[in-house]
């Protein structure tokens, strides 16, 4: 069920942080923190935002996303790069222009030792299905990609989820000790220890969407005894405030202001056992904290910041900061790609598959006749297979590359890391490399097993035919991956369209009824089976089961066209998607 009516998330909330200060956006699940952090870390585009926020007195620009680091609550990290390699891309990536390469990779180097990397610095990363660091040192690396870049500000969503009580207190102490340096820190946080409560300069405890307290950390038990809220026993100041942002009065005494408000109300509808509602105390604290201390903090607000102008102009600017050229992009990422996805390619498992299948085929084609037309016509079975094979294999790898690499996109290109074109390119053409081994030894133990034409020219041909068709198969699994982004759609419509191909692939149906035999020029399937038929056969027949075999330029040219044609159509759906890259 769909609705179009709309709701407010966030409520009245004004606030400031300064350099060498530590904001905690503490509040129950659902208050809206993950929400006022995306806003504030411009991650957000929404027109229907109401306010301003503001950055040294100015709007935000895309200068700034070069100056603010944003780690996001989920490690999104490669399971295959160790957390130098991880590291040294990023900063490769988005370190200025102006330092050479070896000062980057310097600076990574710098930034393992700051994290207290440098035992784990040669292990990978490790996921799911891969056995690698630990929760602390991966987010640790999470953020060492954020503060490579020495941003001004640092925004972090919940740096301590899942993380036990002393890593998570380390944590919150590297950010201690990067406010120290100048910095400004931004955190949101669920549920602190009373040690990592005391670390935070300020806080701003949001409940519902609207604002409850804002102000020094050390004050926020003052302030709500002031308003006659006091926990009974001794307790935790965080699970205090967040029993106070739930409504949750337990253990705690109710001023007298609220239980008069109570009494006025209907007691049956106020009360619950004799206690306020989670509703008239969530009514009560916001009313409290607009008239007692909102007014005098936007007052606060409201002074202009004493700044340079040129500094003012800086962050105002328009033009956003690249950290490499689009060539030294497309070659960090190329690289990038080849050692990331290196172990699947060479998995035994995938290895064993293709193997096996060639030594299968090659059992049942042993020692083919090509004397007889019969025995031509068996060759051509197998023929086929080898191009329905190489354009069925590659359409379902690819698939799966840019869902799966979705969210790890949207945050590099949140970031500015790259060019979209230059990841496009590189993550498009570094599988190429890797899809040129299999194929060969496949077609090695198929000539060797099926006794096709045993000479240098048909195999390189062979070869190049069946490289075309992967790179055009590979087109389309991108293309319906990067349209759909979702793999049970994507799936089943590529395992539609694949048998569609393969069936009006000139081997089954010979008399393909007029109004349906367009499909088969769409077919990689058609054009890399006619190839390979001339390949074999043009200095023995002109024409072999019923397919006419000619000079073979117009299915190179189609082949060709599909290669780029499918490879466009996928990026402009990325294109589309606006990967928060604006």
């Amino acid at each position: 069920m769909t609705s179009t009516e709309e709701k407010d998330i966030l409520n009245g909330i004004s606030g400031s942080v300064d350099p060498g200060e530590v904001l905690a956006l503490m509040g129950p699940s659902g208050s809206g923190k993950t929400t006022l952090l995306n806003l504030l870390g411009g991650r957000l585009n929404q027109p229907t935002v109401g306010g301003s926020i503001t950055y040294n007195d100015g709007p935000y620009s895309k200068f700034l996303k070069s100056r603010i680091g944003f780690v996001t609550q989920d490690d999104i990290l490669f399971p295959h790069l160790t957390v130098k390699e991880t590291l040294t891309y990023a900063a490769l990536l988005r370190l200025p222009k102006t330092l050479t390469k070896q000062q980057k990779q310097k600076r990574a180097m710098d930034v393992i030792y700051e994290l207290g990397l440098e035992r784990c610095q040669d292990t990978v990363i490790g996921g799911s299905f891969v056995r690698g660091v630990s929760g602390g040192e991966r987010k640790r690396v999470c953020i060492g990609n954020e503060i490579i870049i020495n941003p001004s500000i640092l925004f972090l969503d919940e740096p301590t989820s899942g993380l036990d009580s002393t890593t998570a207190l380390k944590t919150v102490q590297l950010l201690q000790d990067m406010a120290e340096g100048g910095k400004t820190v931004v955190t949101t946080i669920h549920q602190p220890s009373s040690r990592l409560f005391h670390k935070f300069d300020k806080l701003i405890l949001l409940g519902k969407g609207s604002l409850l307290y804002f102000g020094k950390s050390s004050e926020a038990m003052l302030y709500f005894s002031s308003i006659g809220c006091n926990p009974l026993i001794a307790m935790n100041p965080a699970e205090f405030l967040l029993d106070l942002a739930n409504g949750n009065i337990n253990d705690v005494s109710v001023p007298s202001e609220l239980d008069d408000k109570v009494q006025i109300v209907n007691s049956d509808a106020g009360k619950r056992n004799g206690k306020p509602s989670p509703a008239v105390v969530h009514e009560y604290l916001v009313e409290a904290y607009e008239t007692r201390v909102a007014v005098k903090e936007k007052k606060k607000l409201m002074v202009p910041i004493p700044l340079d102008e040129e500094v003012k102009a800086k962050v105002s600017s328009l033009k956003r900061q690249w950290g490499a050229s689009w060539w030294q992009q497309y070659t960090i990422l190329f690289c990038r790609g080849i050692k990331e996805r290196r172990h699947d390619y060479f998995s035994w498992l995938r290895i064993t598959q293709v193997l096996s299948t060639a030594i299968i085929l090659g059992l049942l084609w042993w020692n083919s006749d090509t004397n007889s037309l019969k025995g031509l016509q068996d060759q051509a079975g197998l023929l086929f297979f080898i191009a329905v094979f190489w354009g069925f294999f590659p359409v379902f790898t690819a698939i799966f590359t840019f869902p799966q690499e979705r969210a790890m996109l949207s945050k590099e290109r949140a970031a500015d890391m790259y060019r979209l074109s230059a990841y496009f390119l590189a993550r498009t053409t570094s599988d190429l490399p890797l899809d040129l081994v299999l194929p060969v030894l496949f077609l090695l133990v198929v000539y060797f097993m099926a006794g096709l034409r045993m000479s240098a020219a048909p195999f390189f041909l062979t070869m190049l035919t069946v490289f075309l068709s992967i790179i055009a198969a590979q087109g389309l699994g991108l293309a319906i991956g990067a349209t759909l982004m979702d793999l049970k759609r994507a799936t089943t419509l590529a395992s539609v369209t694949v048998m569609t191909f393969m069936l009006a692939g000139g081997y089954f149906v010979k008399r393909v009824p007029v109004f349906v035999s367009w499909i088969r020029y769409l077919s990689f399937n058609y054009h890399t089976y006619k190839l390979l038929l001339k390949v074999q056969y043009k200095h023995m027949t002109p024409v072999l089961n019923g397919m006419r075999i000619d000079s073979g330029l117009t299915e190179v040219s189609a082949l060709v066209a599909m290669v780029f044609g499918y490879r466009l159509l996928a990026y402009i759906s990325l294109r589309r998607m606006k990967l928060c890259a604006q």
